[in-house]
């Protein structure tokens, strides 16, 4: 791994407010261009960063920065770091131990038929394999075709289930949703108003009955019984 500055404009600042090194010297050590220096030492950039001395980070000594100092044509040079940190492996296809190549092939035809969205690519980086390997499997063109039995790559120990159910819901994640078969749901809102006929208005029992009705009322029922007298007689 390449020996680099850590948060150079934050030792910038520092070296800018602690020491007599020139922009210059400064603006190569960092990174930087020698007027965005300038500008931090004018307090036009970086005003709102905290200095970090290079010192306590062990990227800087007190010797090379007094060097520096005594000889404006010095180029400051970062110490050797104490620790070494690996560089992350590139990454590349999952690795398949030669025991567990044998079960690959069983392991693709189980995504195949159990999990249909996964794309070739997903496949592949799940259980190591090729999108060739994957489509002969698919169309049955596998040498050992007749022989395959699906089981679990999970099972196999090929992927972990985090890494297929990652898979699995991203592969789902664009899948349109299935529709509801009719007769499985409940019909919409605004559809089961217009079908529903209004309810009756019930009576108001309490509303005040007008007197001069009740009396005409009285007096037709009274003469009705009157005539019906007479035409018994």
């Amino acid at each position: 791994m390449a020996n680099t500055l850590l948060m150079p404009k934050a030792t910038a600042v520092w070296l800018v407010d602690n020491t007599a090194l020139s922009f210059e010297q400064i603006a190569q050590f960092c990174g930087l261009h020698p007027l965005e220096v300038k500008a931090i030492a004018d307090g036009e950039s970086a005003q709102g960063i905290k200095g970090m001395d290079p010192i306590i980070t062990g990227q800087l000594t007190r010797d090379e920065i007094a060097r520096g100092e005594k000889d404006p044509n010095h180029r400051l040079k970062l110490s050797e770091p104490k620790v070494r940190v690996p560089e992350s492996k590139r990454k590349g296809p999952r690795y398949t131990p030669l025991s567990k190549r044998q079960d690959r092939p069983n392991a693709i035809l189980w995504l195949v038929r159990n999990h249909p969205e996964l794309k070739d690519a997903q496949i592949a980086r799940l259980v190591g394999t090729t999108k060739s390997t994957i489509e002969q499997i698919r169309e049955r063109r596998h040498w050992n075709s007749a022989n395959l039995q699906p089981m679990d790559p999970v099972t196999l120990g090929l992927t972990s289930q985090i890494d297929l159910d990652m898979e699995v819901n991203r592969a789902s994640r664009g899948r349109e949703q299935a529709q509801p078969v009719a007769g499985d749901t409940l019909l919409p809102a605004a559809l089961t108003e217009r079908l529903t006929p209004a309810p009756e208005k019930p009576k108001d029992e309490d509303q005040e009955l007008d007197p001069n009705a009740v009396f005409a009322k009285l007096s037709a029922l009274k003469s009705k019984d009157k005539k019906d007298d007479e035409e018994e007689e």
